[in-house]
């Protein structure tokens, strides 16, 4: 991922400035208010918000307010939820700050202690679900390591805007044990691997379910086949199945349209007349 100059060059600048800041408090043991405000400075210095309209304590949920979200042209982007820099984040906490941006529609969550950074997707399922897409352990990265800058750049106001979360989710999908099963149980798969068996045994027809029925009995694990999230998984699948079979369906029927063939048969006559007179 190439991140713009002036970006990297505040990333790299602003990870040098807060990692002592970062290290100082914890010493201390600063507080979560204390850490809140090393928070709100890093959203702003860091990560390029506007601390001023763009982040903010004021959103309430259910009778209470969260730490922090992030507001872009009026939309929340981000509930971020802050603890003391000293309390390892646990799951109880991750519940907490999902069950808060689910109440309020918004995808993703931010769970940190200022060193820490935890960024979850909210799936709006039934129960709700998240899924881990970042993990950052600040005081660990380097400001010269490009890898670590674009890490860090996925929490920018500039990678909001252009969806590089969702692009990122989507890259880490693609190696999903839940959407590589159901991409091999789907037909398209089937037929190519039926298709390699007919050459290795050219005797023996494998029906597709046979090989469907073995796949899930012997070689994929259960939790892969089964589950909300597996479900989940095979409709984004036969989504993407249907959507590329009624592609090629209006393809087809655009060569074949009564117009179309109505148009070449008269460009055809049309020559067959030139050729007629000319002769």
């Amino acid at each position: 991922m190439a991140i713009p100059n002036k970006i990297a060059d505040r990333l790299s600048f602003g990870l040098k400035r807060f990692q002592p800041i970062i290290s100082a408090a914890k010493a201390r043991d600063a507080n979560e208010s204390d850490t809140s405000m090393i928070v709100t400075d890093m959203m702003a210095e860091l990560f390029g918000y506007d601390k001023y309209s763009e982040v903010t304590k004021e959103l309430a949920i259910r009778g209470t307010y969260c730490d922090l979200a992030t507001k872009i042209e009026g939309k929340f982007q981000m509930l971020i939820e802050v603890k003391a820099v000293g309390i390892d984040l646990k799951d109880s906490h991750i519940k907490q700050a999902v069950d808060y941006a689910s109440n309020k529609g918004i995808e993703w969550v931010a769970l940190t202690n200022a060193n820490n950074w935890k960024v979850f997707k909210v799936i709006f399922s039934k129960p709700i679900d998240f899924e881990m897409v970042l993990d950052i352990d600040l005081l660990t990265l380097n400001f010269k390591n490009e890898t670590h800058l674009e890490n860090l750049f996925l929490l920018t106001k500039e990678s909001m805007i252009k969806s590089g979360l969702y692009a990122y989710h989507d890259q880490i999908q693609a190696t999903n044990k839940f959407y590589l099963g159901a991409l091999i149980l789907s037909d398209t798969v089937l037929q190519a691997i039926r298709k390699e068996l007919r050459r290795i045994t050219p005797d023996v027809k494998v029906p597709i379910d046979d090989l469907r029925n073995v796949l899930i009995q012997d070689v994929l694990k259960r939790e892969v086949i089964e589950g909300e999230k597996a479900d989940i998984a095979k409709k984004k699948v036969q989504k993407v199945a249907r959507k590329l079979l009624r592609t090629k369906k209006e393809n087809s029927a655009e060569e074949t349209s009564p117009e179309l063939l109505s148009s070449e048969s008269e460009s055809s006559e049309a020559s067959s007349h030139k050729n007629t007179n000319e002769g």
